[in-house]
């Protein structure tokens, strides 16, 4: 019973120096993916075209906004508040149209870079079967790296390049 626990004991540090690490740098490879480029051209000009419709709206309110200030002492009390109820309205709808901006924006993104995403773990998942590797970690989030440690961000690349 001795001897088998002695041999274990022995055999553990064997089984951890089989272990393979590697680490990849995916925003490397993310900057030179010309699918990112595209998509972030896509989300670019959508970002534009929300500006420009935002601008458009809050021109229109600031116009109403100034026009109700010069003619609000010729108004009586019931336009006044007529006037002022529709300046709110209108506020309130650059606001939604705002967060709605930013929600179409958001989901866009996610549908541009899902499958690019998908596209990168799948080469790291490749590099890390074909190489045998126990661990890919992300450059950057290990406190320590060791000499035994493969940067794989060219592998991965290459990978996806195929």
């Amino acid at each position: 019973m001795k001897k088998i626990i002695l041999m274990l004991m022995l055999c553990a540090p064997m089984t951890m120096f089989a272990q393979k690490f590697g680490k990849v740098n995916t925003q490397t490879i993310m900057n030179t993916l010309p699918d990112v480029a595209k998509a972030n051209g896509e989300l670019e000009a959508l970002r534009k075209q929300k500006e420009n419709e935002m601008k458009g709206m809050q021109d229109e309110l600031t116009r109403k906004g100034e026009e109700y200030e010069k003619t609000k002492s010729t108004m009586n009390a019931t336009k006044q508040k007529e006037t002022e109820a529709e300046l709110q309205t209108l506020y309130q709808k650059i606001q939604q149209a705002y967060q709605d901006a930013q929600k179409e924006i958001s989901e866009k993104s996610n549908e541009l870079m899902e499958p690019i995403i998908t596209k990168v773990r799948n080469a790291i998942n490749a590099v890390g079967k074909a190489g045998g590797y126990t661990y890919i970690f992300e450059e950057g989030q290990a406190v320590y790296t060791g000499e035994t440690v493969k940067d794989v961000t060219a592998e991965v690349q290459a990978k996806i390049g195929k």
